[in-house]
């Protein structure tokens, strides 16, 4: 420092010595999520997106005995996507079992949207709660 007119004057440069410090003392972007802090918000973003499909999905009411529970799944297509998974076959019961399971149905479709790209298997709710945005959201954590 110098003094000035009777003022204590600060040289040019000492501000920008005081920039460490001022990271040092909390004045920066808070640090990335820790590596549990981050998959579990990646699994809450995933639960969250997989919940508002299957309120869409429950009150678009297809008038047919064709699909089965919240999120309207054909039986056959619950068994093809077990078996992919799981690498078991079950029986048209099970499946109707499972898609009427809300936590078992919602596991399959969290299965079918995040590790088979299958977004497009409901293309009318898909579209209404912008599904693929949300997914390529998530992918991007």
């Amino acid at each position: 420092m110098r003094r000035r007119h009777g003022y204590w004057t600060m040289p040019h440069r000492l501000p920008l010595l005081l920039v460490p410090l001022l990271l040092l003392a909390g004045c920066h972007r808070p640090p990335a999520p820790s590596q549990p802090d981050r998959a579990l918000l990646i699994e809450q973003r995933k639960d969250a997106a997989v919940a508002q499909l299957a309120d869409c999905e429950s009150g678009q009411g297809t008038g047919s005995g064709r699909y089965v529970g919240r999120f309207q799944f054909e039986p056959g297509t619950v068994i093809a996507f077990v078996r992919q998974r799981d690498g078991r076959t079950i029986s048209r019961q099970e499946a109707v079992i499972i898609a009427s399971d809300y936590a078992q149905a919602s596991a399959l479709a969290k299965y079918i949207i995040f590790e088979r790209d299958g977004a497009s298997h409901w293309p009318a709710c898909s579209r209404k709660i912008g599904l693929a945005r949300q997914v390529a959201d998530i992918r991007a954590l």
